[in-house]
């Protein structure tokens, strides 16, 4: 088969970045990669042929559509992001990605092909929308799930249980998805408190021709991103297995699909019941299980589709035989807390030593002296095993974490290999829920030679040389996190609880409140800055303010949060996080 491009613009970066160059590197194609002023020291920056470098910092620098068009067009690529410049889209046409952006169409549209979906709203709702389906006949007392409308990753998604959490939660799930998608509009579905979730793996010519890849099991997740993916999904029902897959098919036909994408579903377990949730038109992070179960590779699979191959010419028209099961899983870099709470980690990587070996695979951007920075995704790398079943690839899995050794940044390495012991993973009788009720547990039971040391995180550089002020009290982070917003300027009079800033930290936006009533003496940080736990934020004269009132101290208790009425106290800041983990 001819080489599709000549060259191809990866506008991505860490792992991924590295594992789509790898797929052009084997298909002959020049890769073309961009990184942000902050990110020059990621790997897939050594991994493309060329590396641009992106005006700005952070994520923002990677969703500027025109700075990324103008590279490609520099660069000479034939490929990335936007069609109406010219350029080949890798991925599904402009109709399909604004139909499944939009979850409230993606909803209208398993409506009407008759896929089963949960009760929920079929266009973007106000506050007082969101109470009333709450009050609902049907939900009332079931809590509902508030998710962004052009939402993904887990972004912009707030479970609520107690109608006096919604306004809370229902305001920070607005301002996550207008900071991640530019657009705040979100919509509410019934809650689904214990589930499973499915997915399939769907690919389409955009002839109306679609086939599958099977299915994986996400259900391992938590504060809704997933952290450990099986393929197929263990124990699945055979008749379950093909009216979810019929489901996704059905969907993808509806649409002539083009390219790959995985459809989502929630699995009620023993009822014999699923939901649709949501269709992503790109490649998953989990899509390396289905590759080492199906033989297919699915990132150039992808790449030739956009380039006009069919399902025939890729011998896809059906599904092939899937061999053995993998499991994947997400090596994060999270600082674990002793109350079983979690912050992105910051600092520099010491060791990075993942494990090797038959049926071990490893897709990962890590390397001694990586500096780690909050300001992007927590992943550094994706420990992929296969086995003959699921008792065998579980026992491949728990060795392969033994042998895996990450050090100077704290990762979730522990968990994995709590979970992985745990009856309930064992015995394969999980649910979505599962991590975040028994997280505190899990943790403790490690044994003793792979417990983690968990002190919170240590105070950044930044903390040690801004000395606070005489007569002041330093408001600090919390956590480690990106300054999304200072709702305060130097000067302003700030009362007990007054909300004066918001933390982004695990794709999860965090009130910072004060616990000490004055007026702001000095700013510590700027909106954008990437902090570590224990930064100064801002510097407060303590005093009375008139109108002051009793805080709120908000605790974190694993991802749950619990309200006592209480005074705050010391400078330390206090966290509100509107809502619990779900599923998706």
């Amino acid at each position: 088969m001819p080489v599709p491009f000549s060259a191809i613009l990866i506008a991505n970066r860490g792992e991924i970045a590295i594992r789509i160059a790898n797929a052009c590197a084997d298909l002959g194609i020049r890769s073309v990669g961009v990184f942000a002023a902050d990110d020059q020291h990621s790997l897939h920056t050594r991994q493309v042929d060329v590396a641009v470098a992106l005006p700005g910092r952070g994520v923002p620098a990677y969703l500027d559509g025109a700075q990324l068009i103008a590279v490609a067009r520099e660069q000479g690529c034939e490929a990335v992001q936007c069609q109406a410049a010219g350029l080949t889209l890798i991925g599904p046409g402009a109709e399909t990605l604004r139909l499944f952006g939009d979850k409230a169409s993606a909803r209208a549209l398993a409506a009407c092909c008759q896929v089963p979906l949960v009760q929920g709203t079929e266009q973007a709702v106000t506050l007082e929308e969101a109470r009333a389906f709450m009050a609902s006949p049907g939900v009332e007392g079931s809590g509902v799930m508030i998710k962004a409308l052009s939402g993904g990753g887990g972004r912009g998604m707030r479970a609520v249980t107690d109608p006096a959490a919604l306004e809370a939660a229902f305001q920070r799930c607005q301002s996550e998805a207008k900071a991640a998608f530019g657009n705040e509009a979100v919509y509410v579905e019934q809650l689904v408190p214990a589930a499973r979730h499915i997915e399939v793996q769907v690919l389409g010519d955009g002839s109306g021709a679609v086939s599958h890849l099977w299915e994986r099991d996400c259900t391992l997740q938590r504060r809704h991103q997933k952290l450990v993916e099986f393929a197929p999904a263990p124990g699945l029902d055979a008749a379950l297995r093909d009216r979810i897959i019929d489901s996704a098919l059905t969907l993808a036909k509806a649409v002539n699909y083009l390219g790959i994408g995985t459809f989502e579903f929630l699995v009620e377990p023993g009822q014999d019941r699923f939901y649709f949730m949501e269709a992503n038109p790109r490649v998953q992070v989990e899509h390396t299980v289905t590759e080492q179960v199906t033989g297919v590779d699915l990132v150039q699979s992808q790449i030739r589709l956009a380039a006009g191959a069919s399902l025939a010419d890729l011998n896809l028209e059906t599904a092939p035989a899937c061999e053995g099961m993998a499991v994947q899983l997400r090596l994060n870099l999270e600082t674990l807390k002793a109350d079983g709470s979690t912050a992105p980690s910051a600092g520099t990587l010491s060791a990075y030593e993942p494990a090797s070996g038959p049926g071990i695979r490893v897709d990962g951007y890590g390397y001694a002296g990586y500096p780690v920075s909050p300001a992007y995704d927590s992943l550094l790398a994706k420990l992929i095993v296969t086995g003959a079943d699921y008792p065998a690839v579980l026992q491949r899995a728990r060795r392969a974490l033994k042998q895996t050794r990450i050090e100077g940044v704290q990762s979730n390495l522990p968990l994995l290999q709590a979970l992985l012991a745990s009856d309930a993973v064992q015995a394969n009788a999980v649910t979505t829920r599962y991590v975040e009720t028994h997280l505190p547990e899990l943790l403790r039971a490690l044994p003793t030679d792979v417990a983690p040391d968990l002190p919170s995180a240590d105070p950044s550089s930044q903390a040690a040389t801004l000395a606070t002020p005489a007569g002041c009290e330093a408001l600090t982070s919390p956590t480690t996190g990106v300054l999304v917003s200072l709702l305060v300027q130097e000067g302003d009079t700030v009362q007990l609880g007054q909300v004066v800033a918001v933390l982004e930290a695990m794709k999860m936006e965090f009130e910072v409140r004060a616990a000490t009533a004055g007026r702001v003496h000095s700013l510590a940080a700027q909106e954008g800055d990437a902090l570590n736990e224990a930064s100064p934020l801002l510097f407060v004269e303590p005093g009375e303010v008139a109108g002051d009132a009793i805080a709120t101290e908000v605790r974190l208790q694993a991802d749950e949060v619990v309200l006592q009425d209480a005074h705050g106290s010391g400078g330390a800041a206090e966290v509100r996080e509107g809502g619990v983990a779900a599923a998706d």
